[in-house]
Order: structure tokens, then sequence, then C-alpha cells
């Protein structure tokens, strides 16, 4: 049984499934997660992603009810399937509580992408040390961070994103075919809008990344939707009457575009493996004292995951307060023309591929659980 809670999960979680079949035709499996892994797994979910999304403070406090509800209901799944192994993606919320669940009723539990400990709630590293048996990586700095905590049933597997990234770029349509099926006539050069796969997220980043774009009258910006968001929840945030919306295509998006505003999380990454510059924006609520908050929280110096990565600041992070039109437009200038700046993102992104490595994540990560 597998377990992911949002759209990347989703999609990383599918091709583990892909990998698992490929070695085991016979396995049965069950999981809760979105489309992209029903197609692999030849079933539907046991509970759809969409009903388990919600992130912020006040967003969850609003939705306890549904929350221990959807957890009532995964718990009763793995009672009565019992499977030789639960294996979880990311989502650490609600996936550790499954974890103490399965391991009482003597079930291996594995974990497919580590929660973000280092960044923070490290002492979340206690239930991974009680109760996950082996721990797979995707971020080559994690092994040594978790080794120097106790917990030594961790492997470095690769990163997923390399493999799909290079996999899509490999089948990317031809920029005239993407404008005709997404329904762009504009000729302008274009400015992707990455704001993230949750409401919370695209309501607090996306007025002010379509600001900033609007500063640059020679470009036209293209919002790449989230598969689970409906259009119209784009529009009404933006208040734009001729906003663009892409759906279904967020790397040839950035592929043709000369720069990108991404909110941080895995399309950050995405769009390194991709090479287009980036300026990361994270608004959350705004306000100084969030930012003075999260700044005690977090346990790393950056919070994108090519800085991460390389150990530099080699895209700009703009969090919280400081993510304001001007400072985004002082970042982004120099990316839409040839200088130092974007020079050094793309030397940065060739460094971060290399750190990377070859390992196929889903491949590796499937011989190990089954073995």
């Amino acid at each position: 049984m597998i377990v992911a809670g949002e759209a990347s999960g989703d999609l990383h979680a599918s091709r583990l499934i892909e990998a698992l079949r490929q070695k085991d035709a016979d396995c049965e499996i069950r999981f809760i997660g979105g489309d992209l892994m029903a197609a692999k797994a030849g079933r539907p979910p046991e509970l759809h992603y969409d009903r388990l999304n919600v992130m912020g403070f006040s967003e969850v406090l609003r939705n306890l009810g549904s929350i221990f509800r959807n957890l009532k209901f995964a718990k009763g799944v793995i009672r009565d399937f019992r499977p030789d192994v639960l294996i979880l993606v990311d989502f650490p919320g609600f996936n550790l509580k499954l974890a103490r669940f399965a391991s009482g009723l003597g079930i291996r539990v594995d974990y497919y992408i580590s929660p973000k400990l280092w960044a923070w709630k490290e002492y979340r590293i206690r239930s991974i040390r009680k109760y996950i048996s082996h721990l797979y990586s995707i971020l080559p700095f994690e092994v040594d961070f978790y080794k120097k905590r106790g917990y030594d049933d961790v492997t470095y597997v690769g990163n997923p994103s390399v493999e799909e990234v290079d996999y899509a770029l490999g089948h990317i349509s031809p920029l005239r075919h993407f404008k005709e099926r997404q329904g762009i006539s504009d000729e302008r050069p274009m400015i992707a809008l990455v704001p993230g796969s949750r409401k919370g997220e695209i309501r607090n980043n996306l007025p002010l990344m379509i600001e900033a774009a609007k500063r640059y009258p020679e470009f036209q910006y293209v919002v790449a939707a989230a598969p689970s968001i409906p259009e119209i929840f784009y529009r009404e945030v933006a208040q734009d009457p001729g906003l663009k919306v892409a759906f279904g295509a967020t790397l040839t998006l950035i592929k043709y575009s000369k720069a990108a505003l991404v909110t941080s999380g895995t399309a950050t990454l995405e769009t390194a493996l991709v090479g287009t510059p980036q300026v990361v924006c994270y608004r959350a609520n705004g306000r100084k004292w969030s930012y003075k908050v999260m700044e005690k929280l977090l346990k790393v110096k950056y919070v994108s995951l090519p800085n991460l990565i390389v150990g530099n600041e080699i895209v700009p992070e703009l969090l919280v307060h400081r993510c304001t039109v001007a400072r985004i437009c002082q970042h982004l200038t120099p990316l839409l023309q040839p200088s130092p700046k974007r020079d050094w993102q793309i030397n940065g992104y060739r460094l971060m591929r290399r750190k990377l490595g070859t390992s196929v994540a889903p491949q590796y990560a499937a011989e190990i659980i089954l073995s």
C-alpha cells in the first residue's frame, strides 16, 4: 500500500508503482493518491489526495473534522488490506500517524521521499527511528543528516525529478504546437508563473507574480496550472480578464519561457533541471512576524532545493514580507537578458545536476523494497 498526499507525491509514487510492477507483475497495490497512481496501478485510489490537501495553520484548523475522518478511513484500509509493506511518500503530518498505526499492527513501513526534517520539525526523527524500517532519500545531503542523528537505515536512491524531467524534455512538443493547444496566439516571449499546487499558495503568490510580470510589456506571462485546481479558481484569484493558463504542460511552458517566477517546492528543482532561470517567490501571509517565526523554525540556510543541493545561493529566494513586486523585478530583470546573474544560475544548475547523480530513483527504490 502506498500513500501520497499531493500532486508531486502522486507523480513520484506513480513511477514507483510502475517500477514495482516491472519487477513483480503479480504484486497487489492499493493506494491513497491521485490519477497518475491510478493509471499505473490499474485501479482507483482508496482516497484521492485532493481530499487531504490542506496547508497552513488556519486552513488545518478549519478542516480538522475532515482530516480526522480521512485518517480514520486510511487506518481502516490498512487494517483490512494488511499489506506486506506500507510505503509512505513525504506528507509527514498525515503519514507519520499512519506509520505508527501500521507499525503497531506489525506491518513493515518504508518511507519513499523523506519528509524535510532538516528544514523544520526535526523532532519527527523520533517517529522515523521508531516506526520506519527503511527510508529512501532523493536528496544527497539527507543521508548524512539522518546518520548523524542515529538513523542508519537510509539510502540515497537518486532524484526522480531528474529522470522525469529528462523524459519530458525528450518528448516535448514544438513551441507552435504547445501554443496552439493552450490557445496562445501572442508571439511575445513568455515568463512562466508557477504559483504552487495548493490553493493557499496560489492565493498568496499568483497576484504578486502577475503584478511583477506586468512590468515587462515586451513579454507575456502564462500561469502553469496544477492538475487538481480548476481554471476558474485561477481566474478568481488573478482578477485578470486576459489571464493565460496552461494545463498539463508545466515543464513545456517552463522550457519555452525566458525566465520563471516559482513558488518554493519541487517546482524549483524541476525548473533548474529544465535550465530556465528563476526567481523563487514564497509570500505566505507576507507579514514580517511570520518571517521571524519561520526564521526561528527553519534549520537550514536556504529553502529552495537547487540552493540546498548545491550549498550556495544559485537562485534568489524572496520569502514572506521580502517577497515584493519591486524585489521580484530587481532579480528578474537580469534573468530576462544575457547577464552575469543569468550565467551564474545556469552554471549552478550544471553543478546541481552533477550532485544529484545518475541513479534512477524509482527503479533503485523498488529493488530494495522487493528485496
